[in-house]
This record gives C-alpha cells, structure tokens and sequence, in this order.
C-alpha cells in the first residue's frame, strides 16, 4: 500500500469513528487534532486517542486499558495482536471507559 492509498483508508476510518460518536449521543467530547488525531474525552476526564501512524501504515489506539495497533488487511483494519476489527474493539473500548453502551456501527 502506498502512502496516499494508506491516508485515504485511515482518513476515512477517521471520519467513521467521527460519524459513530456523533450519532451515539454517549456524553463524551471528541476533537480532530490535525489530519492525524481524534481525541474522545469521556465526563470523568478519561481520554481515548485515535490516530494515524504514517510510518507503520497503523491506526493506532491509546486507551484506559491499553495500546493497540491496526493495520488494513484488505478489507478493514485488524488488530495486529488478536485480530478485532478497528470499530468492534473501539466500540468495546468506549463502553467500557463510559460505563455506557456505545456502538459505531448503524
């Protein structure tokens, strides 16, 4: 994969999570810091940051719980350790830090 091939994948799966958050109505804050970075700030203070790695051509996850590394397969970005798809794990993720449901996905 090439460099503009990878931006346009992360970029879209940026705007994805973005899209998510907002339809959720889960009471959280979230900001696009530049062309790389979401950061999602939960009522306690928590944060979840999502960016753009170029150098590894990774969607990397900072959370309460851990850091986590995706890398496109083809078809979607899969956790390099366990294999979670990006918005399944994110969605988890978000849950569990808001004590609430939250799911990206429709």
């Amino acid at each position: 994969m090439n460099d503009r091939e990878f931006n346009a994948l992360a970029d879209a799966a940026l705007q994805e999570i973005e899209a998510g958050l907002e339809r959720g109505g889960a009471d959280l804050d979230f900001e696009r810091i530049g062309d790389n970075v979401l950061e999602i700030e939960f009522a306690d203070g928590g944060k979840i940051i999502v960016n753009r790695h170029d150098a590894a051509k990774e969607v990397w996850v900072a959370a309460r719980s851990g850091g986590f590394h995706y890398r496109w397969d083809g078809s979607g970005w899969q956790d390099t350790r366990g294999g979670e798809e990006l918005m399944t794990a994110l969605s988890r993720l978000l849950s569990e830090q808001a004590g609430e449901s939250i799911s990206l996905r429709d």
